[in-house]
């Protein structure tokens, strides 16, 4: 029976970003799925009708990619998400797939897993970001992008597995959620902390990373940081680019691959 695999992210409007976090996910997965039929979607309208006004750039919704798959004659449908966390955009990702599954009854559609949903998962990542054990006076800051959704706490949950497993000094903040720069700042000046490596916790390098964390406006993390008197180094990396976050994200797909 023909398959159909539909890669699902946010999505962005850098088209560096884009090819560097999300295409070359895709592209791994095309590698490992030669026989079936690779789909893009992306979950935030927002972005795409900017790349299409902007860009004339098209890149189909959930609900456009699945009806673009059943014109192809396809009903065996995997879906892997390249969220984060179990929030809001994955329970409407969800609900879109429960509103076709209403109107096209004779479909078979999985979706697996975001990056941070197993507590095995929370283990995976940190080994996959492969960071280097910080000494006593330089510390790893993270900026997520947090939710009012519960899965907020996933954020936390992965800070406390980064201590549990050695990296005393890395900690995982929010643009959007509870914890932020302003409640990791105290911590740092209480150990002492002088350099910092300030880098995102989100699957592209876009708005949020760019300008939230790493600008000079005011009221950015490395501004904030700065004004403390600590060093910062700024690495604009997606964790799309990572190779071990990548075979997660594939691992998850598989998962749901190997169960039809």
């Amino acid at each position: 029976m023909k398959k159909a695999i539909i890669v699902v992210s946010f999505g962005t409007t850098y088209e560096l970003t884009r090819k560097l976090c999300i295409e070359s996910i895709e592209n791994k997965i095309k590698e490992k799925h030669k026989d079936t039929s690779v789909f893009r979607a992306f979950t935030s309208q927002m972005v795409i009708n900017k790349l299409k006004r902007r860009d004339n750039y098209h890149v189909d919704n959930p609900m456009e990619a699945l009806y673009r798959i059943k014109e192809e004659g396809i009903y065996n449908i995997f879906i892997q998400p390249l969220h984060i966390v179990p929030g809001y955009e994955y329970e409407k990702l969800l609900k879109q797939v429960d509103k076709f599954n209403m109107e096209n009854r004779d479909f078979n559609i999985t979706v697996g897993k975001p990056l941070l949903y197993e507590d095995s998962d929370y283990s995976s990542v940190v080994q996959a970001l492969n960071l280097e054990i910080n000494n006593q006076n330089k510390g790893i800051v993270f900026m997520g992008h947090g939710t009012e959704h519960s899965a907020d706490g996933s954020y936390t949950k992965l800070e406390k597995t980064f201590k549990d497993k050695g990296y005393k000094n890395v900690y995982v903040g929010t643009v959007e959620g509870n914890k932020t720069i302003d409640d990791i700042i105290p911590d740092l000046k209480k150990k002492e902390i002088k350099k910092v490596i300030l880098l995102p916790f989100m699957l592209v390098a876009g708005d949020h990373a760019i300008n939230d964390m790493a600008s000079e406006q005011e009221d950015s993390w490395r501004s904030k940081l700065v004004s403390e008197g600590i060093e910062v180094n700024v690495v604009l990396k997606g964790l799309g680019e990572v190779a071990g976050i990548q075979e997660i994200y594939i691992m998850h797909l598989n998962t749901i691959l190997e169960k039809n």
